[in-house]
């Protein structure tokens, strides 16, 4: 395949480049995987306004994502081990997104580390904490977050409890891979040699920081003891006492959870179900997203992530409250299929798509993309829509 178009290119592509066991690791949902799939189809079941007769010779996409500037409203959102899909994956789309003015965000459960990521980019980026047990360990992530320059804190709120994913359990996922495993490895050469080649084969903000972790066996039993389910409402207190910086909430799916977090004086959420990978049967993240931004009425911003394939998807969250979205899987395919040269091209895409949708739906500016937009809601009174007497 020589000419990608869109996100589902990326995923045929990154499916014959990659392992199968880390293909279906990310594209995989907790047992039936039926919130895995409403996620996609409940944005495709919103329809947009088309409107004509409006000058859309000139239309910006650019906005505001936790109070930094981003050329359109998309972060890339924290992935684990996106540098087993490629080697140094999140140095490249770190620094892909630098390029491309949008944010970025670590994940604690990162192959590359945070001062890694730090070393080769020049803009602060976000860190995405998981809350563990070993609170000295939650500590010293949040001090190494500061002293890397991490201009925001992504605190995982839904990862208390582990939903079984049953691709992982069947294909014996492990970073220490069995003989079938090196034999579909075997048959991914170009992956093969790119890891072969990288001296980034950890787990960079864990093995030898963690209390006990000092190898990739170690690890293994760390992360499945380390799972908090006591985590409640003053730990994040404790988090933000902590980091004194920016917080963003990622996990939200409930509107009295949002108005807690809102009461808190936290500034953003991400209403996310992690992409149908916890809470099976749980509702699509786009059909709470306007029920939270009812609750919160205004008092937060609303990322939202889970399901966005297109920039006809940016449209509709936007649409329906978010400020922005958090890109994981199709970050995850671009990357997979074509390492950093294919983050640049996924937001070449989605901005092409973004700017196409805008201007078909009549609006110029991400500020005019709101519920009217979409069929079913009043038609706005915009003065450069009516036509003079």
């Amino acid at each position: 395949m020589t000419t990608i178009t869109c996100v589902e290119d990326f995923k045929t592509l990154y499916r014959r480049r990659v392992p199968r066991m880390f293909y279906d690791y990310a594209e995989s949902g907790s047992y039936t995987e039926s919130t895995f799939r409403l996620n996609e189809q409940a944005l495709q079941d919103l329809r947009i306004r088309q409107r004509v007769g409006v000058d859309i010779s000139r239309i910006d996409t650019a906005t505001t994502l936790a109070g930094e500037p981003a050329s359109l409203p998309i972060a890339f959102a924290p992935v684990g081990m996106l540098g087993i899909q490629h080697a140094a994956g999140e140095i490249c789309v770190a620094r892909a997104a630098e390029r491309c003015g949008v944010p970025f965000t670590l994940s604690t459960m990162s192959i590359c580390s945070l001062e890694q990521v730090a070393q080769e980019t020049r803009k602060p980026f976000w860190f995405q904490l998981y809350m563990v047990k070993d609170r000295g360990f939650v500590r010293d992530l949040i001090q190494r977050a500061k002293a890397a320059r991490c201009s925001a804190l992504v605190i995982t709120m839904d990862l208390s409890m582990l939903g079984q994913r049953h691709k992982d359990v069947k294909n014996g996922l492990s970073i220490r891979p069995g003989l079938r495993h090196l034999l579909n490895i075997a048959s991914k050469p170009r992956w093969a040699a790119q890891m072969a080649r990288t001296p980034y084969k950890t787990f960079g903000n864990v093995v030898g920081h963690a209390k006990g972790v000092e190898d990739l066996n170690s690890l293994l039993t760390w992360a499945a003891e380390m799972v908090d389910p006591s985590l409640t409402w003053q730990d994040i207190e404790w988090v933000r006492n902590e980091w004194g910086g920016k917080i963003i909430l990622k996990g939200i799916m409930d509107s009295e959870d949002a108005r807690i977090a809102a009461n808190m004086g936290i500034e953003t959420l991400v209403v996310s179900n992690h992409g149908g990978r916890q809470l099976d049967g749980a509702g699509s993240t786009i059909e709470w997203l306007p029920r939270i931004a009812d609750a919160t009425d205004g008092r937060v911003e609303l990322l939202m992530d889970s399901g966005i394939r297109s920039g006809m998807d940016i449209f509709r969250a936007r649409a329906q409250g978010a400020s922005g979205v958090m890109l994981g899987r199709a970050m995850v395919y671009a990357l997979g299929a074509m390492g950093e040269p294919g983050i640049d091209r996924l937001v070449e895409i989605l901005t092409k798509e973004l700017t196409t949708t805008m201007g078909l739906a009549g609006v110029t500016r991400d500020t005019d993309i709101t519920r009217s937009t979409l069929t079913g809601a009043p038609s706005p009174e915009l003065p450069h829509l009516r036509v003079a007497n």
